[in-house]
C-alpha cells in the first residue's frame, strides 16, 4: 500500500508562504576561496524555499539532502562564485518559485608574524547568503574582522603612550562579480591601526605596538577607510561597513556604520 504524501497535497486557505525550510542545521562542508585551497568548515545552515499558495507543505528532507550531497567525498566545494548554482539547485529540486540559503561559519587563515615569521591560525566570522526569487538572483558576503585601533586623540594629548583597544570591523557586500573572502578581510585589516595575529614573539609585539601608534584610527576613520576601498571596487554593487571599538578606558563601545546601495 503506498504511503500518503501529505506535503504534496493542496491547501485551500490560498496563502503563499515567503520562506519555509530548515534553520540552525550544522553541517561539515568543503569551502574554497579565491586561492583555490579547500577547507573543511562547519557551517550553521538555514535553507528556505517559497511555497505557492495551493501547496500544503515542502519536503524538508530534500533540503538536508542538498547539504549532504555537498559534504560527500569528492563533492565540488562551496565557493562564493558557486552560490548561485547552489540556490538554483535548491529551487529546481523543490519545484519552488524561489529559495534562499544562509551559511554562517568560522573561517581560519594562517598568518605569518611580521618579524619572527612564526605562523599561526586566526579565525574570522563569515556569513554567506544567496537568494533566487522569480529569476532574480542576489547574494551577500559578510566578514567580521578583528583588529587593533589606537585613539588619535589620546596620542595627541598624552605626553607618552596612547590608549588602544581591540575592534571589530564588519563588512557586508553585494557583489556584481565574485569577490574573495581573503580580499575583504585584507581591506578591513589594512584600514586598522594594526592587524591581529595568533602568535607574536617579542620582536613582533614591538612591531605591532609601534605600528598601531604610527597609525591612529578613530572608529569613524575605520568605516570611512573601508568604505572608500569598497566604493572604488567595480565588482561590488552595494556595501555596508560597521566598526565597534571595545574601549579600554570606558565601559562602553564606540560605534560607526556606513551603508550604500542596499
Amino acid at each position: 500500500m503506498p504511503i500518503p504524501d501529505v506535503q504534496s497535497g493542496r491547501d485551500e486557505r490560498r496563502i503563499a508562504i515567503d520562506q519555509v525550510g530548515i534553520k540552525g542545521l550544522r553541517y561539515p562542508l568543503p569551502f574554497a576561496d579565491g586561492d583555490g585551497a579547500v577547507r573543511t568548515i562547519v557551517a550553521t545552515c538555514n535553507v528556505y524555499v517559497a511555497l505557492p499558495e495551493d501547496r500544503k507543505g515542502t519536503h524538508m528532507s530534500r533540503l538536508v539532502e542538498l547539504l549532504e550531497e555537498r559534504a560527500l567525498p569528492g563533492a565540488t566545494p562551496l565557493s562564493v562564485a558557486g552560490l548561485r548554482g547552489f540556490v538554483e539547485d535548491l529551487v529546481e529540486r523543490l519545484d519552488a518559485p524561489g529559495g534562499r540559503i544562509e551559511l554562517a561559519f568560522p573561517y581560519f587563515l594562517r598568518k605569518v608574524a611580521p618579524i619572527s615569521g612564526v605562523a599561526s591560525l586566526l579565525d574570522y566570522d563569515l556569513r554567506l547568503t544567496a537568494e533566487l526569487l522569480e529569476g532574480r538572483y542576489a547574494s551577500t558576503i559578510s566578514v567580521s574582522v578583528p583588529v587593533t585601533s589606537l585613539c588619535p586623540c589620546s596620542k595627541e594629548i598624552s605626553d607618552y603612550g596612547a590608549h588602544n583597544q581591540r575592534s571589530l570591523v564588519t563588512i557586508i557586500v553585494q557583489p556584481r562579480e565574485p569577490v574573495s573572502v581573503a580580499e575583504l578581510l585584507r581591506v578591513g585589516e589594512d584600514e586598522a591601526s594594526s592587524e591581529l595575529y595568533g602568535i607574536l614573539k617579542r620582536a613582533d609585539e614591538k612591531y605591532v605596538t609601534e605600528r598601531a601608534y604610527d597609525n591612529p584610527r578613530f572608529v569613524e576613520d575605520l568605516v570611512r577607510g573601508v568604505a572608500l576601498r569598497l566604493a572604488a571596487d567595480v565588482r561590488i554593487g552595494a556595501y555596508a561597513v560597521e566598526a565597534e571599538n571595545f574601549e579600554s578606558i570606558h565601559n562602553h563601545s564606540a560605534y560607526a556604520r556606513i551603508s550604500r546601495g542596499f
